[in-house]
């Protein structure tokens, strides 16, 4: 049978189970005289009669009887699937993969996601680190974190942090007889703990800008990381100086264990973004991530 039957056959199923066209068609919210229409044509559809009619009373016919003993658990289960698949809705349940880099992953996500989890049992997030604008399409992730200003146009982009800006930052004991940067060009005289962006495998560049005027740096160094947080130890140890971003390093500046400079050459810039694929379909878990993540002091692109 036509799958449009299925209202039809709902229909002649409730009429059944009231035993009156008029209770029915109060039940189904439609007209008493529709209600009729309807199970006459699925009656001469099916070739025989399923309800016998007078004018004091419906009832089922034996081929009638049949037909709703068969039709109910059957209509009963479709249903209760259907209030399952609601309830799905209702609570969210899926993987999200979603790529950040190091500091976003510490700083901005894991804070979100501390409280967004357990309201969500049934939701599961996979961070991966990686420091490089990741193909999020090819490499089957559902969102990237990262800033907006390197997010392809292309993407939907929503913010999730505030602005953030960057910092030079030693420990005492590295400027002790070394004379402090006041240019960025004075990093050249420095010991500097550089970056290695595994994405590449290049230097990461120290970037500055003070007034409309853009610099990068490229620095020297004995130390050589590819993770913020063996960048930092090695800043605490007076190994060199550190380019690193601000809120990691506030704690130590505040107790005196690191120390700044060229703070005017760090302007604050777009804060991270988390970016997905314009055409992707999400789905209730990814809706509800992407709200909780939201960062309501700015709008969305």
């Amino acid at each position: 049978m036509a799958q449009e039957n299925l209202n039809d056959l709902a229909a002649f199923l409730t009429v059944a189970q009231e035993r009156s066209f008029t209770r029915a068609a109060a039940k189904l919210g439609v007209s008493q005289s529709a209600l009729s229409q309807t199970v006459r044509n699925l009656e001469t559809r099916l070739g025989f009669r399923l309800l016998a009619r007078t004018t004091r009373s419906v009832a089922p016919t034996e081929a009638g009887e049949r037909l709703a003993r068969t039709l109910a658990p059957r209509l009963e289960a479709i249903d209760a699937e259907l209030a399952a698949l609601t309830e799905l809705r209702e609570r969210p349940a899926g993987t999200v993969r979603i790529t950040a880099d190091e500091h976003a992953a510490n700083r901005v996500l894991w804070p979100l996601l501390e409280r967004f989890l357990p309201d969500y049992p049934d939701i599961k997030v996979e961070v991966v680190i990686d420091f490089g604008l990741t193909d999020i399409v090819a490499e089957r992730y559902d969102a990237g974190v990262r800033n907006v200003e390197i997010i392809d146009q292309d993407m939907i982009a929503v913010p999730i942090a505030p602005q953030m800006r960057m910092a030079v930052v030693g420990a005492p004991t590295y400027f002790e007889g070394r004379p402090r940067p006041q240019v960025p060009q004075d990093l050249t005289e420095h010991l500097c703990i550089n970056l290695r962006l595994p994405t590449h495998g290049g230097l990461y560049a120290w970037e500055f800008e003070k007034a409309g005027r853009e610099l990068r740096v490229r620095v020297e160094g004995q130390a050589i990381f590819n993770s913020v947080a063996m960048i930092l130890k090695a800043a605490l140890a007076g190994a060199g100086l550190a380019y690193l971003p601000e809120l990691e390093v506030l704690e130590h500046l505040e107790e005196g264990r690191l120390q700044r400079v060229l703070e005017d050459w760090c302007e604050p810039f777009s804060g991270y973004h988390l970016y997905y694929p314009s055409r992707r379909q999400a789905s209730p878990a990814f809706s509800r991530l992407v709200e909780a993540l939201r960062y309501r002091g700015l709008e969305a692109r």
